[in-house]
């Protein structure tokens, strides 16, 4: 049996990898996360986007995101929502390994690495949507996870983004959202198409 599959007390294979390293390639995923800038560059570029916690992350699961790998502290093994896919790597780090990945002292359990989806259309959500909210340069990520759970505490169908606002899928819109950016169907718009200016009459 590999190295980093241990049998547990009860004899099952234990699929977490332990990390010893902050510059192991196979947390690549989690690197720097505080670096919003980097983040920001990196993360559509490479179709991936980081869910924080375990409620986050079992409602992207639910959502249908694919995960790509999780990491998590020892002490916190047991926020990896049971039911992650048996082919997805469950890294597991100390604190200060886990710090030096990240960038920060990661309190909310497990992070997972989720793959994004294809960029939906404004006419592809605006099809199926009658109540719809329209976010203009909402540039702070916090704040657009807090527009994301009152739209759908508010019942909207659909959000639209112009092109200079915020991430929804980055971290923390996602955190503050508290998973709501995977339930309300958004769209980003285009100015080139003039859908900012039909929008705003």
């Amino acid at each position: 049996m590999p190295a980093d599959l241990p049998c547990d007390p009860d004899g099952a294979v234990d699929r977490a990898v332990a990390i010893d390293d902050a510059a192991d390639p196979r947390v690549d995923d989690f690197v720097a996360l505080t670096d919003v800038a980097l983040r920001r560059r990196r993360e559509p570029a490479d179709g991936l986007f980081i869910a924080e916690g375990e409620r986050v992350i079992v409602r992207a699961l639910r959502a249908g995101y694919r995960p790509r790998s999780v990491l998590v502290a020892p002490a916190r093994r047991g926020a990896v929502p049971a039911d992650l896919p048996a082919d997805v790597p469950i890294y597991v780090a100390g604190p200060d390994v886990l710090a030096a990945i990240t960038g920060f002292e990661v309190h909310r359990g497990a992070l997972a690495s989720m793959c994004r989806r294809p960029a939906r259309t404004a006419a592809d959500v605006l099809a199926t949507a009658r109540r719809i909210l329209i976010c203009e340069d909402i540039v702070s990520h916090t704040n657009l996870g807090a527009i994301f759970r009152s739209a759908a505490g508010l019942g909207m169908d659909a959000v639209l983004l112009s092109p200079r606002c915020a991430d929804p899928l980055y971290r923390r819109s996602v955190r503050v959202s508290m998973g709501e950016v995977f339930a309300v169907p958004y769209a980003r718009l285009d100015r080139s198409a003039g859908q900012i200016e039909y929008c705003s009459s």
